[in-house]
């Protein structure tokens, strides 16, 4: 019997120290903040969104030695989630400020540590088997330290290993070269409707805006294009779905908190996909997830499996 498929999170994780702002202030300016918190966040709202679906996760990216590397360590282990990467000594995991606003809205400040300087000995654990799954996040291969290092690994991957990337808010500033190729490469491709408008280049929303993305080379229909938007679901093409552009809408509710909502789709989907399920269903299923996410406050709020099929 063939083992059940993995995913392996190379999407770095650091922690996300986040403010409720009334609003975010004018250049200059200041605001006084509501309530803070400080949770562990980045590629850990992922990596916890597939161990509540019962998947097998692996984490395989470098950890600090100081006290944010010790809260990655605690919450990895709290979720079940497998440690592959190193712990790096000499330095601590980086953070993220997040400023959320009365909507939900949420606007970053990412300072990188040491998981932004993968090396190729970070790389040598990580041994994904057939139908296995490796999640990237496209901050990843923006970093100068780890980009190069990270594609150069992706493009001698087994042909039978599903790649997904999530490009991320900085898909512009990914060296055009290093994301072609790892989009080349992609199995799955997910993104928001904002990143998806920077890399196509065309200013559109749902089905359109899919169609205009999956005609980007090296993007094509062998890789399935999940297009993220919010409180309207997302839109899907490619791969089992072929040239068929598939609406999902998702469940309405009262957003308070949108931080890693797009990091518990990515996570539901992949988990359901390496669960063998169908394109459409997975996509139903990680639109209810993320629904339900953006109704909790903090950074890895995804549902466990068990509220999913039951609600």
């Amino acid at each position: 019997m063939a083992e059940p498929a993995r995913v392996f999170s190379l999407g770095s994780i650091l922690i996300d120290i986040a403010v409720e702002v009334p609003a975010l202030p004018e250049r200059g300016g200041d605001v006084l903040a509501g309530a803070t918190r400080t949770l562990t966040g980045g590629g850990f709202n992922l990596a916890a969104a597939v161990a509540r679906q019962d998947v097998a996760c692996v984490y395989a990216a470098p950890h600090g030695t100081g006290r944010h590397g010790d809260l990655v360590r605690a919450a990895l282990a709290a979720e079940g989630i497998a440690v592959a990467g190193p712990r790096r000594p000499g330095g601590d995991t980086g953070f993220c400020v997040i400023m959320i606003e009365p909507d939900g809205e949420r606007t970053f400040v990412t300072v990188p540590g040491v998981e932004a300087e993968l090396t190729r000995a970070d790389l040598d654990p990580v041994r994904p088997g057939p139908a296995d799954l490796v999640a990237v996040s496209g901050y990843d291969l923006l970093y100068p330290g780890s980009g190069p290092v990270l594609a150069d690994w992706i493009a001698g991957l087994p042909a039978h290993v599903r790649l997904a990337l999530d490009p991320g808010p900085l898909v512009g500033d990914i060296p055009s070269e290093r994301l072609d190729a790892v989009l080349a490469r992609a199995a799955v491709l997910t993104l928001n409707q904002r990143e998806a408008r920077l890399l196509a280049g065309f200013d559109a929303t749902g089905p359109e805006l899919a169609a205009a993305l999956s005609g980007r080379t090296p993007v094509d229909r062998t890789t399935l294009l999940v297009v993220r938007e919010g409180a309207a679901g997302c839109v899907a093409t490619g791969a089992a779905l072929g040239e068929r552009v598939l609406a999902a809408p998702a469940p309405r509710v009262r957003a308070v908190d949108t931080t890693g909502a797009g990091d518990t789709h990515t996570g539901v989907l992949l988990a359901e996909l390496a669960r063998g399920s169908a394109v459409p269903p997975a996509l139903e299923l990680a639109n209810r997830a993320a629904a339900l996410s953006v109704t909790r406050v903090g950074s890895a709020t995804a549902p466990h499996r068990a509220e999913l099929v039951l609600c």
